[in-house]
């Protein structure tokens, strides 16, 4: 996560191209798989890890070479989205999806990302209902200073956010929380909103202070919110499938669980 939220809050450019947050894909597609339990075949983009079944145990272990960057599109009610990190099941479709929002500037003004916020989260449930729909925003938390434009300030001189990112924040809270087939087709089943520190000291992590504590939005949430909703629509309510359905624990002696790079993470290991 470090790695990849530095790479968003180093790039400098006015033009928000999808270079400055692509890391993040690829960071919450690893999470999936070794956290998460799915399958990296089943995930795009494709993670660089490699799942091998040996002796009814399931290994993981680090591939560069399967790795394969790109977007699935996904047909909507309304039209065809690409979306930044997939799971996909044959025979039953899209089943876990994250989009990815970053903002490194203009502050000011969040209606079009809401109003886009709502309009895909919508598209994708009407065509499937079932698809557990995540939204991850993350904001360069940019400081106000001699050279910062007041509209980039995210943080203000007191240092307390600026009012359009609390409305955002807000406007999010009652987005989250989709927690049934037949639930709201315009809220997602997990949002999370996080401010990413651009300078020294803390540069590259997020702000611990926004969202507060108790907001819906903290990032360590996230994730298990997706799985939970997963496991509810896709295992235990279709017991008939959970063959095909069921997360995958990894073996304990997978060689990639010795990584130190997986120590933020909690990978879904098999216990004897």
């Amino acid at each position: 996560m470090h790695e990849a939220l530095t790479a968003f809050a180093v790039d400098t450019s006015r033009h928000q191209t999808q270079e400055h947050i692509k890391p993040l894909h690829w960071y919450v597609a690893c999470r999936l798989v070794t956290e998460g339990g799915f399958h990296p075949d089943d995930i795009t983009p494709r993670p660089p890890i490699s799942a091998t079944k040996r002796g009814g145990r399931w290994l993981l272990d680090f591939a560069r070479d399967a790795g394969a960057a790109g977007e699935r599109p996904i047909l909507g009610g309304l039209k065809t989205k690409n979306v930044d990190v997939t799971v996909c099941k044959d025979g039953i479709g899209p089943v876990v999806a994250v989009s990815v929002k970053g903002t490194l500037g203009a502050l000011r003004n969040f209606t079009n990302p809401m109003e886009e916020a709502v309009g895909d989260c919508t598209n994708l449930h009407i065509s499937y209902p079932a698809l557990v729909y995540g939204y991850l925003v993350v904001i360069r938390a940019n400081r106000q200073g001699p050279d910062t434009p007041s509209n980039d300030v995210a943080i203000k001189a007191d240092g307390t956010i600026v009012d359009s990112i609390r409305r955002y924040h807000d406007v999010l809270v009652r987005l989250a929380g989709r927690n049934d087939v037949r639930a709201e087709a315009s809220k997602y089943e997990s949002v999370a909103l996080a401010l990413v520190n651009p300078e020294e000291p803390g540069f590259g992590e997020v702000l611990p202070s926004f969202p507060e504590p108790d907001s819906p939005l903290k990032l360590r949430s996230f994730f298990a919110t997706l799985y939970e909703q997963y496991d509810r629509r896709f295992v235990y309510a279709a017991p008939a499938l959970e063959s095909r359905t069921r997360r995958h624990e990894w073996a304990s002696n997978s060689p990639i669980l010795d990584r130190e790079d997986l120590d933020e993470f909690f990978p879904r290991v098999h216990h004897d």
